[in-house]
């Protein structure tokens, strides 16, 4: 070996022993958990669920930082530009797979910029109507949008969202017309349902489960692949006709694009560890969650089907937002 070439080894060596040893200290810091949602929502919730489990595997305290605004897109800019070392990561939910397509100016790239590590929980919506609805089927309700298109009414939190771009996707695959009543949230979206101020809503079950026990709504059927241990009388879309119907709500966990795959791995064993739990599987049902703990091969991959499939709903809808 020439002498020379032998101190350009010799630093190499040492930076790679320096960036090796900074990976195997990781986390030596807190650690940001950004969530682009207001406190208090299902990813609010389930980021704090996440911090508290998974600070205690990594030893490490997880501080929840709320950045809502923009259908999410304020938060997650702010993670996909931050440092790529494993102190900042993103909680966000299904909008993540849904903004490429209704904000086609972002200034951040979702597929570059950030990678996905676990999904960590999902929740089917509940296609309801009120209590004293006519519509006791899916088949009911298809036959009526046919009948009188346009007449039918659905409500939904807000232009974009999942509710939204449920019903949407389930008109689109029924080739039927309803009219879209959007919100400014859930909350008040079902409030008008339960008094018949409009038709129907795709809602998750953890919204308006609640109404369906208490007799204000009527369920007519579950967006998920197959029945639900919480809803075993509700068909799914899929056998009330709409095969391979499936739309559910979720949360994942992210990182920057670029973080040492060392800590990318660490933090998908010890965030599939944390949704196994026992403990954290109890607060999941409480929330009527499902817990799922994916690989971030899986989770990848998911992301990447759903974008493509909401990108074709908002297409063919020709959905806009203010």
């Amino acid at each position: 070996m020439k002498q020379w070439m032998k101190p350009a080894l010799t630093a190499a060596a040492i930076a790679l022993g320096l960036v090796g040893a900074a990976h195997a200290q990781w986390p030596d810091k807190p650690i940001k958990l950004v969530v682009p949602y207001p406190a208090g929502g299902a990813a609010d919730n389930t980021a704090r669920i996440l911090a508290q489990y998974l600070g205690e595997r990594l030893k490490q305290q997880i501080i929840v930082d709320n950045r809502p605004g923009a259908s999410g897109t304020i938060g997650a800019s702010y993670v996909a530009k931050a440092p790529a070392d494993g102190y900042t990561l993103l909680l966000d939910a299904t909008s993540y797979t849904v903004n490429p397509s209704l904000f086609p100016k972002l200034n951040y790239d979702p597929a570059k910029e950030l990678a996905p590590v676990s999904l960590i929980m999902q929740v089917p919506l509940l296609m309801v109507v009120p209590a004293n609805s006519p519509y006791a089927s899916v088949a009911d309700v298809v036959k009526a949008a046919k009948a009188t298109p346009g007449k039918l009414t659905y409500a939904s939190a807000g232009s974009g969202g999942a509710q939204h771009l449920a019903a949407e996707l389930f008109s689109q695959n029924e080739k039927i017309s309803m009219t879209h009543i959007p919100y400014k949230g859930g909350a008040p979206a079902l409030t008008d349902l339960i008094g018949g101020q409009v038709d129907l809503m795709f809602s998750a079950t953890t919204a308006s489960g609640a109404f369906v026990r208490g007799g204000k709504l009527k369920p007519l059927a579950i967006t998920s692949s197959k029945r639900q241990e919480g809803w075993p009388q509700v068909p799914t879309v899929g056998e009330s006709g709409l095969k391979g119907f499936e739309v559910n709500e979720w949360n994942g966990l992210f990182a920057p694009a670029g973080t040492p795959r060392p800590i990318l791995d660490r933090l998908e064993t010890e965030t599939r560890a944390v949704v196994a739990d026992k403990a954290v599987a109890s607060r999941f049902a409480e929330m009527g969650v499902q817990g799922v703990g994916s690989s971030s091969k899986d989770f990848a991959a998911f992301v990447k089907s759903e974008t493509t499939k909401w990108a074709g709903v908002i297409k063919a809808g020709n959905i806009k937002v203010d």
